[in-house]
């Protein structure tokens, strides 16, 4: 014969000191693993949101980024007027030879400076890129040492706003537009014409990557096959969009620091939960007796004990992640963004983290598992009480 839910219920209202203690124990657990999965999440969004399937992306071969790729003048002109690349009204090739470089900034308000990237990009780059708008001020002009950065970056570095001047080695390059990347990697970067680029900082001949559309998805294989199978080229052709979803190393420092803090947060929890329920069994052994004496079993003890201890962590659960969420709707409505390393450029990348349906899901789960395991043994314990002893007790 299973206890009735409602007996569980009085208890924790009853006992409502050490409710409150279990509960708030555990969101403080919650909502600390849900906010670092979440910062975790809002730089793989960063990745995952950036690049267009239509687009193909090409390094040399053998490396892993654009910030550790060199393409020569010549294989760019090589690949430039394949037929498989699509034309634009103008007639010309859709294709953009591209340099990756990095400057140190000064952070606003004098905290440091910080490595930034700076891209190199043609015309035909604005093109191949529509999703990134012109918010304020205006595009770059080749040979004038004019670049346009990003909003992120434009609150996040000294010199960075319009009519400011960033500093790459002995030149000074004039801001005079600000985009918007919508999310993407590109918030975090800083553009200029690339020939330019290439002089700025003494690159000679060489280029980055190369990005180009073709001209529909059996040009894409023809042109993938093609550039992978030409050992002239030693390069490497695939989606824009699967090179930045592989790009996600960057998070893996925050989902590491969430698991071992997972871990002995949960830990500390679950004995705080212990404590609780054996505090629980402590002050209950009466009414433990008497429920044997009615006729309850050993299970429906044990039962008894885990739904309750279960109760108590879902309902800490549930308040840690309701923290989270304030804290997420307040940087959101702030416009507050966040920066970390990137360990493929060693630049700062500017993100805001995300908390998903998932994460909250998850943040549930896991409270839920710290509450059935925090009650096993108290719950064992409760069930093994002699009846007659705990009808005794005072």
């Amino acid at each position: 014969m299973a206890l009735p839910l409602k007996y569980n219920f009085r208890n924790v209202l009853v006992r409502w000191r050490t409710t409150a203690f279990t509960i708030v124990g555990v969101a403080a657990v919650v909502s600390v693993v849900v906010l670092l999965r979440a910062l975790a999440k809002g730089i793989e969004a960063n990745s995952a949101s950036t690049g267009d399937p239509r687009n193909v992306l090409i390094v040399r071969k053998g490396s892993q980024a654009e910030s550790g790729s060199l393409i020569t003048r010549e294989q760019f002109r090589t690949l430039e007027f394949f037929e498989e690349i699509e034309r634009n009204a103008a007639g010309q090739p859709v294709v953009s030879a591209e340099l990756v470089m990095l400057v140190s900034a000064p952070r606003l308000g004098g905290s440091g400076e910080a490595n930034t990237l700076i891209r190199g990009v043609t015309p035909r780059g604005l093109e191949l890129r529509p999703g990134v708008k012109l918010v304020e001020g205006r595009w770059f002009e080749p040979g004038k040492r004019e670049v346009t950065v990003s909003r992120r970056l434009a609150g996040r570095f000294d010199g960075f706003q319009v009519g400011g001047t960033i500093k790459a080695g002995p030149e000074r390059l004039r801001v005079v537009g600000v985009f918007d990347g919508g999310g993407s990697a590109f918030d975090s970067e800083t553009w200029m014409d690339s020939d330019e680029a290439r002089a700025v900082f003494d690159r000679g001949e060489m280029y980055s990557s190369i990005l180009l559309r073709p001209r529909d998805s059996a040009a894409l294989a023809a042109l993938t096959n093609r550039v992978a199978e030409d050992k002239r080229l030693a390069l490497r052709a695939e989606p824009e969009s699967e090179y930045y979803k592989k790009q996600t190393a960057t998070a893996m420092p925050f989902n590491i620091l969430a698991g071992i803090l997972g871990v002995a947060m949960s830990i500390g929890a679950v004995f705080a939960a212990m404590n609780t329920m054996y505090a629980s069994v402590a002050a209950r052994t009466r009414e433990i007796g008497t429920l044997r004496v009615l006729g309850y079993s050993r299970i429906s003890i044990v039962l008894c004990f885990l739904i309750e201890g279960s109760f108590l962590a879902a309902l800490g659960g549930l308040l840690g992640c309701g923290l989270s969420a304030a804290v997420y709707f307040y940087v959101i409505a702030r416009g507050i963004t966040f920066g970390t390393v990137d360990f493929q450029s060693f630049s700062e990348t500017v993100y805001q983290f995300r908390i998903t349906p998932d994460l909250v899901a998850q943040g549930v789960v896991f409270s839920v598992l710290i509450g059935f395991f925090g009650s096993l043994l108290p719950a064992v314990r409760a069930s093994r009480l002699p009846v007659i002893s705990a009808l005794k007790s005072l």
